[in-house]
């Protein structure tokens, strides 16, 4: 605006704008989108648009996983692990997580939650952490026996070396100080970094690589597109698209129930 006040004021040539923006009035709008006063007016559209080229992201193989998760020398970090790989959480929300967040019952209605069955509840909240839920809606994501009893452990873990001190987050500091301080996504990052190392990987392993490996693994045993995008915390469908990457070995059996000439024309066909 400060542009447009400098050309009114021809302080600077109209042909700076005509460098920058698309000129049009504004008659090819509604009625309810014009202005009150019905002198003619200008809107201004960017003509040059920087696009941003989307990175490519691949999905943490199982193999991948499993060693990562193997290299981790405390509860904490394997129920971090599972957290990103196995339910699919981004490292914000897995940090932002508050103790009160997982139901770990077969049934929570004695915590005031009527969802079956052990699950996690991931909320969109300001956090002294920085950690930042990306969905701007709060939903519940079930957990299996695994997470559960990585869940156990780790509060077995916090209990001994916090005894009931720390803050409401879920994941805290555990072994260097401030002890009992909120770990933050950037460490999570930093312990993927650490593990794909100590897993001797052959690439570093992040976390959204084991977001990706989730929702992978969901469609490989038959999950739908709905499904993903319920679990990922997704507004629509398609937005869980790019998160799929099918295993080799299921594209090799989607070729293999390809009929073949024999099978179609009979035993005759050649």
């Amino acid at each position: 605006m400060f542009l447009v006040h400098a050309v009114t004021n021809k302080a600077v040539p109209a042909s700076v704008l005509e460098q920058i923006y698309e000129l049009s009035d504004d008659h090819d709008l509604p009625l309810a989108a014009r202005g009150e006063s019905g002198a003619m007016r200008h809107r201004l559209r960017a003509q040059h648009r920087l696009q941003e080229p989307e990175t490519e992201v691949d999905r943490a193989s199982d193999e991948e996983v499993i060693a990562m998760f193997l290299a981790c020398r405390s509860a904490r970090d394997r129920l971090i692990m599972l957290l990103l790989s196995r339910v699919g959480l981004r490292p914000g929300q897995v940090a932002g997580l508050r103790r009160r967040d997982p139901h770990l019952l077969l049934d929570s209605r004695s915590l005031g939650c009527h969802v079956e069955g052990a699950h996690v509840h991931v909320v969109r909240r300001q956090n002294e952490n920085n950690a930042w839920s990306k969905s701007k809606k709060s939903w519940v994501m079930p957990v299996d026996f695994l997470v559960v009893q990585a869940f156990d452990q780790y509060a077995l873990e916090r209990h001994e070396h916090l005894g009931s001190d720390g803050s409401d987050f879920l994941l805290v500091n555990l072994f260097r100080h401030p002890l009992g301080a909120p770990v933050s996504a950037d460490a999570i990052g930093e312990l993927c970094e650490s593990l794909s190392r100590r897993a001797g990987l052959d690439r570093r392993v992040g976390p959204r690589m084991c977001r990706h490996a989730m929702a992978s693994n969901v469609v490989d045993v038959g999950g739908k597109l709905d499904e993903v995008q319920m679990l990922l915390g997704h507004k629509h469908p398609e937005s869980a698209r790019p998160y799929l990457h099918p295993a080799a070995s299921r594209l090799r059996d989607a070729v293999n129930r390809v009929p073949s000439p024999r099978e179609l024309g009979g035993e005759g066909a050649r």
